[in-house]
């Protein structure tokens, strides 16, 4: 990785206003973004629908893709760390009962600012991460950080099941639990 925001981590920035950076690593991190896609950082007007709509908001991204689909989602990790507290996956969110991906994301959680049985569901990567806080009752703020235009490589087309690269939209996020900065989020849609 070269500096905070270098062109080799693959983004771009235009129209960025300093609050929207609290968790720009989720998509500078090589570990996790793919080296060959680039992200160019939007605001959300200029998204088309319904883009717009399914990403300028302050919902789990799981609850949003369910209504937009009317069809619950499953997730798929792709792949998945930990050091100490720290952990990271890369998940692809895809419609219950089908192969069908909806979603591609990235995550960072501080597993140490979570309960015990949260922890746990997470770690067993079974259910989609705002699931797992919906139904554990977690008192929890989605705060989107930035909204990105996305031109997919070759290893997030293959991550996404595309057939070819085409312009994706997305949204990098935090989510507080009990007011503390617990998640990071990276969130790409599908073409819609």
């Amino acid at each position: 990785m070269s500096d905070d925001f270098g062109e080799t981590a693959g983004i771009h920035h235009s129209s960025l206003i300093t609050h929207q950076l609290i968790f720009p690593l989720v998509v500078i991190d090589p570990v996790l973004w793919p080296a060959d896609s680039t992200a160019t950082a939007i605001v959300a007007p200029d998204m088309p629908e319904p883009y717009r709509g399914l990403l300028a908001h302050t919902h789990h991204m799981t609850v949003t893709v369910e209504a937009h689909y009317g069809s619950r989602v499953n997730v798929r990790v792709l792949a998945a760390g930990r050091e100490g507290e720290q952990y990271r996956r890369r998940i692809v969110l895809t419609l219950h009962g089908t192969d069908r991906i909806v979603q591609y994301g990235l995550v960072r959680i501080n597993l140490g600012l979570l309960d015990p049985a949260i922890r746990t569901a997470v770690l067993e990567q079974k259910t989609p991460l705002g699931r797992i806080l919906i139904e554990h009752n977690v008192l929890r703020r989605v705060e989107p950080t930035a909204f990105l235009r996305v031109e997919p490589g070759p290893t997030l087309c293959g991550h996404m099941a595309l057939a070819r690269p085409a312009p994706l939209y997305g949204r990098t996020g935090v989510i507080f639990c009990n007011d503390q900065p617990a998640i990071a989020v990276l969130e790409v849609l599908s073409p819609v």
